[in-house]
């Protein structure tokens, strides 16, 4: 268990080492300076960072994905498909309410939603889509197909939005879909599809154990543009002066102590709705070893102190220290944010812990012809350039729909032209990217960047939020442009192989 531990320490170690670098580098630059006092706090909280994703990831392994296989692959051998859609439907919302990205974002827009409808609207939004994406699986259906119908039906309901002048609305939804699928959602998830699809069987089991993700993200953007419908839709200005007031780092024991408390009861909360849950499975239906417990229950434990740490240091060093680097370089360069923005995006996502757990199993289940290291380049590429993305259309003031339309047609479109396996990992890969790290870090820097550019409270709402979605949204094209390489490096093989074959003299034959 020592060993396995510090393994994940030293994964977190190369995760967290180059956003805390850069981050330290320009505190010391005219570009974004910082004070003694903050450094010590951002280079304490790069710290507990470390240690919360080491014991977050070995909780994952231990306990989140095991568990999710287990109901995966018990409940669809009991052959019960009404207490399958039930048990996914109840996983898919108490999981969603643990997510802890969900529960930053809501805090972000509590006057606009309140806190506890926007996330019960997102579980419900996963919950529904959770059994859409099993139902997929059993019935062996295209998932193509299905991102085709309900990115359609998305759109349409966009399209009532921005009729009914509801448009402030827009990227706080889309944004929604994106912070469903962090640490806590994505080793279940991932786990229960592949329990199904092995379960199921059949020649296109690796294909269907991925794509849950993907079909998970729609619904809470769905969901919240239906709520959106009957919300006021203006940030008052007390959420402007509590958004300004992540600049300043909270140093005292007792902002600390309170922050510690706080999640402390938020995560236990949360975890002990799923752990329940499960326990109630174990006895009616799965009845595993006591051993399998024994490991489930050490698992639970590092998640739990895992998230813990994370989330504290995030609350305490992160997020302010995010606002006010946002602030500070947009004051002093606007190409000097995007380009930050570039920078900082490629290196974001290795901090995410969700993405070490969708990297591994993709190559576990691709049989290594989907590396680690190419998925985590590809993703990293996509995150720098949706965040410049962003940044630009930030300071420029136009419509996330402008970014949106054409990635998802685009994105749409390659998963013609690609394996199926690719396309259902490239939409998981959209999903898992946009993490605890991008609703704490990334999008307190944009909106400090948009308080500095653009101020008023609109403002925030139309031009700050939508940096989740992008983030979403661009590995769906780079993980499918990888995966379109990988066939055409096929076939220009293949096409080698078949011309020397035909090139060949006679001589060469050997007749028997």
């Amino acid at each position: 268990m020592l060993k396995a531990l510090l393994l994940k320490l030293k994964e977190s170690l190369i995760s967290v080492l180059p956003i805390a670098i850069i981050v330290l580098i320009i505190s010391f630059t005219p570009l974004a300076p910082l004070t003694a006092a903050e450094r010590i706090t951002f280079a304490v909280c790069a710290v507990m960072l470390i240690i919360g994703i080491g014991l977050f990831n070995l909780g994952a392994d231990l306990a989140m994905t095991p568990m999710g296989g287990h109901v995966g692959t018990g409940l669809t051998k009991s052959k019960k498909v009404m207490v399958l859609i039930s048990v996914c439907f109840i996983m898919g919302l108490l999981i969603t309410v643990a997510e802890p990205d969900l529960s930053v974002l809501a805090g972000q827009v509590s006057d606009v939603m309140n806190n506890m409808v926007l996330i019960v609207t997102v579980g419900v939004g996963v919950g529904i889509f959770l059994i859409i994406a099993v139902l997929k699986i059993v019935f062996h259906k295209d998932l193509s197909m299905f991102l085709l119908f309900f990115y359609m039906m998305l759109f349409a309901v966009c399209a009532l939005l921005l009729e009914c002048s509801k448009n402030n609305f827009l990227a706080l939804s889309f944004d929604s879909g994106g912070v469903t699928t962090g640490p806590i959602t994505v080793p279940f998830i991932m786990a229960l599809g592949f329990g199904i699809a092995t379960t199921v069987g059949g020649r296109d089991a690796n294909e269907n154990s991925f794509g849950l993700i993907a079909l998970c993200s729609i619904g809470p953007i769905i969901a919240v543009m239906a709520l959106a419908l009957f919300s006021k839709g203006e940030m008052s200005q007390e959420t402007m002066d509590a958004l300004a007031s992540y600049a300043t780092v909270q140093e005292s024991l007792a902002h600390i102590g309170h922050a510690i408390l706080n999640t402390v009861k938020n995560v236990a909360i949360a975890l002990a709705l799923i752990v329940v849950f499960f326990f109630i499975l174990q006895f009616a239906v799965l009845k595993l070893p006591r051993q399998k417990l024994a490991q489930i229950g050490v698992g639970i434990a590092y998640t739990f102190v895992g998230l813990v740490i994370f989330l504290v240091a995030v609350e305490v060093g992160f997020m302010p220290i995010g606002f006010k680097l946002g602030q500070e370089i947009a004051n002093f360069s606007k190409p000097g944010l995007a380009i930050f923005g570039l920078v900082l995006g490629f290196v974001v996502v290795l901090a995410e812990p969700a993405v070490h757990v969708l990297n591994k199993q993709v190559e576990q289940v691709t049989g290594g012809g989907v590396k680690k290291i190419e998925m985590m380049l590809a993703l990293s590429a996509a995150v720098g350039v949706s965040l410049c993305l962003s940044i630009i259309r930030m300071i420029f003031h136009f419509s996330l729909l402008y970014y949106l339309i054409p990635g998802y047609l685009i994105s749409l479109g390659l998963s013609f032209f690609v394996p199926k396996v690719y396309t259902a990992i490239a939409f998981d890969s959209g999903g898992v990217a946009s993490g605890p790290l991008t609703s704490s870090f990334i999008l307190p820097l944009v909106v400090g960047a948009c308080v500095s550019v653009n101020g008023g409270s609109n403002a925030i709402l139309t031009d700050a939020f939508g940096v989740v979605a992008m983030v979403a949204m661009t590995p769906l094209i780079t993980i499918q442009a990888l995966g379109f390489k990988a066939v055409m490096s096929a076939k220009v093989r293949d096409k080698i192989a078949m011309k020397r074959i035909l090139s060949a003299d006679d001589e060469q034959i050997i007749y028997f």
